[in-house]
């Protein structure tokens, strides 16, 4: 037996928006990323649907990881690496980032001593090294601890948490290199009307009309409509390389978003893909993509899209409805977004990885081009 099978390994598992996952700190993981994910794989129990041999919950919002460190940069606290396990595959990405685990970033960062509490309430500024970029999460700490207690509510999750405000600046592009990569606000893929953009998240933005569906549709009816899936990802085999995100097709990345006039008084209405089964919610940084095509004139969302005044806007999902916040320039141009999430700690321990697997169980890890 390994060491970390006898001893185990310091892990927080962590509610993070409508997500949950397992936070560690950097110095606990094997420094090379293929050792990490062999390791990361044996403690959700990936490769299995039911994930029954490890802490994984069976759907890809439960196999998440986040991966902290003391910040290596002068206006960030911690370094935040996400990394999505999958449920099924041998794989672990870091090809995305995760604004809902993002939620849950800060007060784990102080739970674990990288971040020193500053009164009543904690800005933690937080490098995402997924995507290079900062945000700012600002944490309630009365009494110098962290509080989960509050009456924040977030559509997705049952009743009410700490507030935990989330703000991000220069997101666009930030993993296709420009907000429309291609240059366009629409581009036609396979006679489909589709707006590629990544503020963010990269995200192939299509209306549920042009695919046969209204976009009001179950989580599980869509699962179950095999020919919907069969499209979206022919599109999005497609759009990847456009993206300048090469060859996608083990990548969880872009994600397919399909879009519909508002049903409960929102901004617009989603069923966002991540990327091959229908999200229960919307991913934070999914919303904010959506959002911003929502003020592109002639994008695919546009034409569906109702756009509040005060920039307090209501994207619609299955379960409910996330805020996002945004500001725009003189031309109208989205320049800062902001979310409202909530987090929970669920349980501090140790967790006990699985049996290493002999080499002719045949067990490979793939997806993951992590150099951090």
């Amino acid at each position: 037996m390994s060491k970390d099978e006898i001893d185990g390994i310091s892990c927080l598992w962590m509610r993070g928006g409508t997500s949950k996952g397992a936070y560690f700190l950097r110095e606990d993981l094997p420094a090379g990323s293929q050792e990490r994910d062999a390791l990361l794989l044996r403690i959700m129990g990936s490769p299995d649907p039911r994930q029954i041999d490890g802490i994984g919950g069976a759907d890809p919002l439960a196999s998440k990881v986040a991966v902290l460190s003391a910040s290596t940069r002068p206006d960030a606290d911690v370094d935040y690496l996400f990394l999505q396990v999958y449920v099924d595959k041998s794989i672990v990405s870091d090809a995305q980032g995760c604004g809902n685990i993002l939620a849950g970033v800060g007060p784990a960062a102080i739970e674990r001593g990288l971040v020193a509490v500053a009164g009543d309430e904690t800005p933690v500024r937080i490098h995402m090294l997924n995507t290079g970029q900062v945000a700012t999460a600002r944490i309630a700490t009365p009494g110098g601890h962290v509080s989960y207690a509050g009456a924040a509510s977030i559509d997705g999750v049952p009743g009410a948490h700490a507030a935990v405000p989330l703000m991000f600046e220069d997101t666009a592009g930030a993993m296709c290199g420009a907000l429309l990569p291609t240059g366009n606000a629409v581009d036609v893929i396979n006679g489909i009307a589709c707006t590629l953009i990544d503020n963010g998240m990269p995200c192939v933005i299509l209306r549920a009309s042009d695919v046969d569906v209204t976009g009001t549709e179950s989580r599980d009816d869509l699962d179950a409509n095999a020919d919907l899936k069969k499209k979206l990802e022919a599109i999005r085999l497609i759009a990847g390389p456009m993206m300048n995100l090469g060859d996608v097709t083990d990548k969880s990345v872009p994600k397919m978003t399909l879009v519909a006039p508002p049903q409960a008084g929102g901004t617009i209405n989603t069923r966002s893909f991540i990327p091959h089964r229908c999200h229960a919610t919307i991913g934070v940084f999914a919303a904010v993509s959506v959002v911003t095509a929502c003020t592109l004139p002639s994008s695919a969302a546009s034409a569906v899209a109702q756009l509040p005044d005060d920039g307090i806007c209501m994207v619609e999902h299955p379960t409910g409805r996330t805020e996002i916040l945004i500001e725009r320039d003189d031309k109208g141009r989205v320049i800062r977004a902001g979310t409202l999430r909530t987090a929970r700690k669920l349980f501090d321990g140790r967790v006990f990885p699985a049996p290493r697997l002999r080499p002719s169980a045949g067990t490979g890890v793939s997806g993951s081009n992590s150099g951090h």
